[in-house]
């Protein structure tokens, strides 16, 4: 199955719902890592352009390679004010980039819905010589109750839920792999902080997540809600969370 599928008539609920990512983590990104403004930047699997707003902001030039049409076009309409924004209809095996093209390689949210061999060959493919990759999540802190109770809400109303950010663990072995182990991880603390509207579209905009019309989807948006009132104060609720970024060669 394509999985880029999984997120058709999810864009709505994507650009309302999902976080973007902390300053802290791009300022060290351009201060430390070698992005400037002339930096030319292949952002695969960029979705609705979360992050590459942020590099859009500090005017690099940045091709947004993402495969599903709902996102993409969502994408569109959020960046086409950016002189540097490029969009691109490929994906994490063939991006349709020249060879040599970009100076970085960014993947944010998105890295565990790749094939890290045939990800990291494009890779390779597209940077220029030197060039690296960052790969970014924002991963929910496991020891707050609500990030708990989210997690068990989605594994009993979800089939396909394999956890948050697809799963992936620190240090993972596909990022090891993609890496060949030379990797720096740096983290920052990013919580979230949601109303009603925010928190109901960030739980929708999940890939696993039930679409209006499935089975038990009503049964599924009253506990949702509940655990938002249940840890709501002035009606919002706050989601305990870090970004984590992983650079280095590929």
């Amino acid at each position: 199955m394509d999985t880029s599928k999984k997120f058709d008539g999810r864009a709505k609920d994507y650009t309302a719902g999902r976080p973007s990512y902390p300053s802290e983590l791009i300022d060290r990104l351009y201060d430390r890592y070698g992005f400037s403004k002339n930096s030319v930047i292949a952002d695969v699997g960029s979705g609705t352009g979360k992050f590459a707003r942020l590099l859009l902001e500090r005017d690099s030039e940045v091709y947004c390679v993402e495969p599903n049409d709902d996102m993409r076009l969502a994408a569109k309409d959020e960046l086409r004010v950016f002189a540097g924004y490029h969009s691109v209809n490929g994906d994490s095996e063939n991006t349709s980039l020249g060879s040599g093209s970009v100076d970085f390689v960014t993947s944010a949210q998105a890295f565990h819905w790749f094939d890290t061999d045939r990800f990291r060959a494009e890779c390779r493919r597209i940077l220029k010589t030197g060039g690296i990759a960052v790969l970014v999540w924002n991963i929910r802190d496991m020891s707050a109750a609500i990030n708990r109770e989210l997690y068990d809400l989605f594994k009993a109303y979800c089939p396909e839920f394999r956890g948050f950010g697809g799963g992936i663990k620190k240090d993972d072995e596909s990022i090891v792999s993609f890496f060949s182990g030379n990797y720096e991880r740096i983290s920052f603390a990013h919580p979230l902080f949601y109303d009603k509207e925010r928190y109901t579209a960030r739980c929708l905009s999940g890939s696993y997540s039930l679409k209006q019309g499935d089975e038990r989807y009503n049964e599924y948006i009253r506990d949702m809600e509940h655990i938002f009132d249940k840890y709501a104060c002035g009606g919002e609720i706050v989601i305990e969370n870090s970004t984590v970024a992983y650079i280095g060669k590929p």
